[in-house]
């Protein structure tokens, strides 16, 4: 009697130790499909609109903001800038009476920004509406404006953006279409992206002047709430829109440290779609 029993022993043995290695080569299997990057919690940190030099470097005046690119590499943190082409061309430093000259010109911070290790990417030559513009002017003038500008960004980088953000996300389909074709890559807040390429629109256009739009409590804690909100749908990783403003630079540190103490690392765009596999 005790023999059968030795052997019903011996073979429950065997099998567990079959058990376990079936389920150790699955185990194995399974890390070596899955990207070790799919539970990275990502941030592309974006700002449209520039250059802007009286940004980037602040000005010399009493209780003025930062200068936007001291507060990133004091934070550690490379950001994607999409500039207008018009900026790009000698002897551009702003916009007047709105920009104030700290006698940089746009030129020059751009050259600086890329020296810093920042991206520069495409926000069209001049900065139009592209879907008014395509029914004034035609797709023919969208097209040759988008680039136009990512000839004067080529000027500065040396190779072709590829990234091309439209003022105010607006653009006809058709266009879309036409520019993808020709390389480019449409960042936007539509839902013909997917979500991990969907930008968060921070709102922070509504902070400068008078702010009396700016959101609550802050725009800092504004942005971080909305990527709460998308963390309970499982998404950990956002590419935020803002701008070079001087209002956005003061709640850039607020931002940074909150976001950092979740656990997202800041990447540049390229960066990030090759890990969102996007």
């Amino acid at each position: 009697m005790l023999r059968p029993r030795a052997r019903k022993a011996s073979y429950d043995a065997t099998e567990m130790l079959n058990m376990k290695r079936s389920l150790l080569l699955l185990l194995v299997a399974t890390s070596l499909t899955v990207p070790a990057v799919a539970a990275e919690k990502l941030i592309a940190l974006t700002f449209d609109d520039g250059p802007r030099p009286y940004v980037l470097y602040g000005v010399k005046q009493p209780g003025a903001a930062p200068g936007m690119l001291d507060v990133l590499d004091r934070n550690g943190v490379k950001a994607t800038f999409f500039y207008m082409g018009w900026r790009l061309t000698p002897k551009t430093w702003g916009e007047t009476p709105h920009e104030t000259n700290i006698g940089v010109t746009c030129l020059d911070a751009a050259h600086d920004v890329l020296k810093r290790g920042h991206e520069i990417e495409n926000h069209t030559y001049s900065h139009a509406d592209l879907r008014k513009a395509e029914q004034k002017k035609g797709e023919a003038w969208v097209l040759g404006d988008v680039e136009r500008g990512a000839e004067a960004v080529k000027s500065v980088t040396g190779t072709k953006p590829v990234w091309l953000r439209p003022p105010d996300w607006d653009l006809a389909d058709d266009a879309r279409g036409d520019l993808e074709k020709h390389g480019f890559r449409i960042l936007t807040i539509s839902g013909q992206n997917p979500v991990a390429m969907r930008d968060i629109n921070s709102l922070d256009y509504l902070c400068a002047g008078k702010g009396a739009g700016c959101p609550k409590p802050s725009l800092a804690q504004s942005v971080v709430k909305v990527i709460e909100q998308r963390e309970r749908h499982g998404v950990y990783t956002h590419v935020l829109a803002f701008h070079e403003l001087t209002t956005t630079t003061t709640q850039l540190p607020e931002l940074i440290t909150a976001l950092k103490a979740k656990g997202y690392r800041f990447v540049t765009v390229t960066e990030y779609a090759r890990l969102v596999k996007n």
